[in-house]
């Protein structure tokens, strides 16, 4: 019977170290975009942790479309021609110490592919998103939902 608890317990301590390992990032949620130039809310992204870790975001919704259901006619990838509502527009991010870093985000109304880092701030209420060409960083400060 001993034999049997240590090894109930031992199985129990691994799924209970399993299951913390696959706690959802702090990043992980919705969050409005706001458009750094004009201040705007723009959209709703959903952040989320893939299988191996990194982190993805999706357009979920368009704030004041300019056009209803727009395209990424602009994109030169995968996701040329596609519905930008549903479109994955940040790839591959990854913690960083507290930070975020290694992945890209797309700007659809340009069609163009940056690199990009993220900044949990003021508690977690707000994300900084940088997109880079060179040593060039462009950020909006997202709002969590």
């Amino acid at each position: 019977m001993a034999r049997r608890s240590i090894q109930f317990f031992g199985g129990a301590s691994a799924l209970l170290m399993a299951a913390s390992a696959l706690a959802a990032d702090p990043a992980v949620g919705r969050w409005k975009t706001i458009d750094g130039d004009t201040g705007q809310a723009k959209s709703i992204v959903e952040i989320s942790q893939n299988a191996d870790g990194s982190l993805s975001g999706r357009i979920v919704e368009l704030l004041n479309p300019s056009r209803p259901n727009p395209t990424c006619d602009k994109c030169k990838d995968d996701r040329k021609n596609k519905p930008i509502t549903g479109m994955e527009i940040i790839r591959g991010m990854r913690r960083d110490g507290e930070d975020y870093a290694g992945g890209t985000i797309l700007k659809p109304d340009e069609g163009k592919v940056y690199k990009s880092k993220m900044e949990l701030i003021e508690g977690g209420s707000k994300l900084e998103v940088s997109g880079c060409v060179a040593f060039i960083c462009k950020s909006q400060v997202w709002l969590r939902q």
